[in-house]
């Protein structure tokens, strides 16, 4: 190698250390300061962490990082306090966290979360470490390194279970509300205060004819309803103008009335809603009182009907108070009294008119009022002109629309005639008591009388019989026997015409009678041939009345069924029915029968069909007297040759 060349190779080897040098020194200016910048990086790096370490563990709701697979790795104070876990002592999953039921809506989140690196308000029901469920609420996102990989996910975790629980009792108020809003029997329109509706319901729809549903009805300008709705009033300029008015004036409106063009009344209702002095809105309310209306009207014409035709009727009206003071008279009482109204209000009756002992009776009267009884009586008054009268009052409490009572209302009639009528009645009764009395005796007197040549003339007939026995022929002796069977009839038929006067007197109506008892002892009793039966279909009832008459009753119709039974094989059917006051008989016999012209002629006294010395044409006729005193009806069917079935009723 040349000299040359050396020269050349030293001087490039002393260029290249000489830079060498001066690139160490650059690199330890560099490196100095970069390891100075490094310490700062650290210090702002430990200062950094220090703070978000303090955020951490003191932040008021839940914070809570897991990694990608759910499994938690930090739990702040509040996490730990919120769901009962101690992180450094448990092993927690998020999916054990979970609420059963709101398990898919937690994987779609947490899809959300990884797609897009976070989710906001997402709530939730969670299981805590005891089984307690509770609602929260979270915000989530992604936590990424430096090359933007997702590594975990963190999240702040809020309670919300008492927030959810006012919230379901406040909805539940509102829906309670709402349905009862909603289902009044009055109108309702809520308006805010620009006039828009917020609330209605079915029954303002159903008042206003408006075909839809309250909800569609949500955010309506109220003023241009009521522009529409002019319409359905008899006075539709009136209805517009009046809610204006009652708008401007914002003051409470109650009792309005609206007529509409259907005929209906409605009352109207307003009130201003106000939070302090700001208005929140107007609450219309409107109510059908058609049937109110219409019904105070009627009882306004029938009250004053019905004092028209107590007016017409000449019956006084009295009205007092709960001191039985006078507080209203009507000019019918007026004049019956001879009291004007001025006269009498504001005192008490039994101080003005009443006379004898008409001041206590009236004073008694008035105590049944205070218990609430109604009840007539009698009085005796003086009217002012001093004529003495007789009154039937009929007296009732008074009372308010609350039910409590007022006072007292008395209708008072003037029966002074009726008075000396009954006065008049009672001596003619007297006077024909006494006639009967004597009428009764005289017929014992009579019967008496007429029964002892009876006797007599039967008496002679056998002396001459006896005295002549033997020496009689045969004409003579049935001629004998024509008298004897003449007298016999003779005599039955005064008896019967005792009977027949006897059947009013002495009349024991109260007494229990067993008819089955006594006719079993009738029957006992009677003649009944051998060829005829007697059968009872019910058992007879027990009825009020005189045994004895009802006895006759039975025996006179079973004995004239007997006589009049021509069949070889006789019947007669005996039977009851229980009608509603009444008990109904029938006797039925398979005689000779009637023929119908005679059906009402037999009832009548000494109308005998068949002209036997046993009938004497009275039998029937006290049948059907004894059947008047016990308040019933006799009647027959019949058809000759058949049989007669008698129908006969007996008040119970």
């Amino acid at each position: 190698m040349s000299r040359d060349q050396v020269e050349i190779l030293q001087r490039a080897l002393k260029r290249e250390k000489s830079a060498r040098k001066a690139a160490e020194k650059i690199l330890e200016e560099k490196s100095r300061e970069l390891y100075h910048t490094s310490q700062k990086l650290e210090n702002l790096l430990d200062e950094k962490s220090s703070q978000l370490q303090g955020v951490f563990e003191n932040i008021v709701d839940a914070y809570v990082v897991m990694d990608l697979n759910g499994h938690v790795l930090k739990f702040n104070e509040a996490a730990t306090r919120l769901f009962g876990y101690d992180i450094d002592k448990d092993d927690v999953n998020v999916v054990n966290l979970i609420y059963k039921e709101d398990y898919q809506y937690a994987i779609s989140c947490f899809t959300d979360l990884k797609t897009h690196g976070f989710f906001k308000n997402y709530e939730t029901r969670i299981y805590t470490k005891s089984k307690e469920v509770k609602w929260v609420h979270v915000n989530g996102s992604v936590v990424y390194d430096k090359n933007k990989k997702p590594i975990a996910a963190q999240g702040i975790v809020r309670d919300i279970t008492a927030e959810r629980a006012s919230e379901e009792k406040l909805i539940e108020s509102e829906n309670r509300l709402a349905t009862l809003v909603l289902n009044l029997d009055s109108g309702i329109v809520l308006e805010d205060e620009n006039r828009n509706i917020v609330l209605t319901n079915r029954k303002f729809c159903e008042l206003f004819n408006i075909k839809a549903q309250p909800s569609d009805l949500l955010g309506m300008d109220c003023s241009v309803a009521s522009e529409q709705n002019k319409v359905l009033f008899t006075d539709p300029e009136g209805f517009l103008n009046r809610m204006k008015a009652i708008n401007k004036a914002k003051e409470v409106v109650i009792g309005d009335e609206l007529e509409m063009i259907d005929g209906k009344i409605l009352e109207r209702n307003y009130m201003p809603i106000n939070i302090g002095e700001k208005s929140k809105g107007f609450l219309w309310t409107f109510t059908d009182v058609t049937l109110k209306r219409t019904y105070r009207k009627s009882l306004e014409v029938q009250k004053q009907k019905y004092y028209s035709i107590i007016a017409n009727m000449h019956l006084g009206l009295v009205e007092v108070n709960n001191d039985d003071e006078i507080l209203m008279i009507n000019q019918s009482f007026s004049e019956m009294s001879g009291y004007e109204e001025s006269e009498l209000l504001g005192k008490r009756s039994r101080d003005v008119y009443a006379i004898e002992e008409g001041s206590e009776i009236i004073a008694k009267e008035y105590e049944k009022r205070k218990e609430g009884e109604a009840n007539s009586y009698e009085l005796k008054v003086e009217t002012k002109q001093g004529d003495i009268r007789y009154w039937l009052v009929s007296g009732a409490p008074n009372y308010d629309l609350n039910g409590d009572r007022i006072g007292a209302i008395g209708i008072h009639l003037d029966i002074t005639a009726l008075k000396a009528l009954e006065l008049q009645k009672e001596k003619l009764l007297l006077k024909l008591e006494k006639s009967n009395d004597e009428l009764q005796e005289y017929a014992h007197i009579v019967s008496h009388d007429l029964k002892s040549p009876l006797r007599s003339i039967d008496a002679l007939v056998n002396w001459l019989k006896e005295d002549n026995k033997g020496k009689l022929d045969d004409v003579s002796l049935k001629n004998f026997e024509l008298i004897e069977v003449t007298l016999e009839k003779m005599e039955k038929l005064i008896s019967d015409v005792l009977n027949y006067s006897s059947i009013g007197t002495d009349c024991n109506a109260d007494a229990d009678v067993d008819l089955d008892i006594m006719l079993n002892d009738l029957i006992t009793m009677l003649y009944i041939p051998k060829h005829i039966k007697i059968n009872t279909l019910n058992p007879l009832p027990i009825i009020k009345g005189d045994i004895t008459k009802l006895q006759q009753l039975f025996q006179n119709l079973i004995s004239n069924a007997v006589k009049f039974i021509d069949k070889e094989n006789g019947l007669i059917i005996i039977d009851v029915e229980d009608l509603k006051s009444h008990y109904k008989f029938s006797i039925q016999d398979n005689g000779i029968g009637i023929d119908k012209q005679f059906h009402d002629k037999i009832f009548k006294i000494f109308h005998a069909l068949n002209k036997s010395k046993e009938s004497t044409g009275i039998g029937l006729s006290i049948v059907k007297k004894i059947i008047d005193l016990h308040e019933g009806q006799i009647w027959l069917n019949s058809q000759p040759n058949v049989g007669t079935t008698f129908y006969f009723t007996l008040k119970k």
